[in-house]
């Protein structure tokens, strides 16, 4: 399950891609377009800032704005820049890798084999999908298409 953090952080980039075209938005502003709380809004920017999805400018007519297309946004890295690892096993993931301990065969673990699965899944729909694609509401990329994990 999706952490409110990174629900409000795909929030807060989808209201930037549709108003990319007025410039940097105030905080208040993104805040408002989808109710987001404000603090917990500045907080988020501040991390999608520093993991390159955002920029910010000072002064007058500053505010948030995406630093990249939203072609060139993967939810995927997003979701991996806010909340971690997709995998919901720390034995299946790429990027977290751990083996359970209570385990005792982990290449015969059924619960394993079918987390690997969701893993997959998860990353091949999250990968495949750009901003741009979810604010057209467009499907993610069918099976075969590359998926970065």
């Amino acid at each position: 399950m999706l952490s409110r953090k990174t629900k409000y952080a795909l929030k807060a980039l989808v209201v930037l891609a549709r108003r990319r075209e007025e410039g940097p938005l105030p905080v208040a502003a993104i805040a408002r377009a989808d109710r987001i709380p404000r603090s917990f809004l500045e907080n988020i920017l501040l991390e999608l800032k520093s993991a390159g999805f955002v920029a910010s400018t000072r002064g007058r007519a500053g505010g948030w704005a995406l630093a990249r297309s939203p072609a060139a946004i993967r939810i995927g890295h997003v979701v991996r820049a806010v909340e971690g690892p997709l995998a919901p096993l720390p034995c299946v993931s790429r990027t977290a890798y751990r083996p359970c301990a209570d385990c005792r065969d982990e290449e015969a673990c059924e619960v394993r084999f079918l987390m690997k699965r969701v893993r997959d899944e998860t990353a091949r729909i999250l990968d495949g999908t750009t901003l741009e694609d979810a604010v057209a509401g467009r499907r993610p990329a069918r099976r075969g298409a590359r998926v970065y994990h």
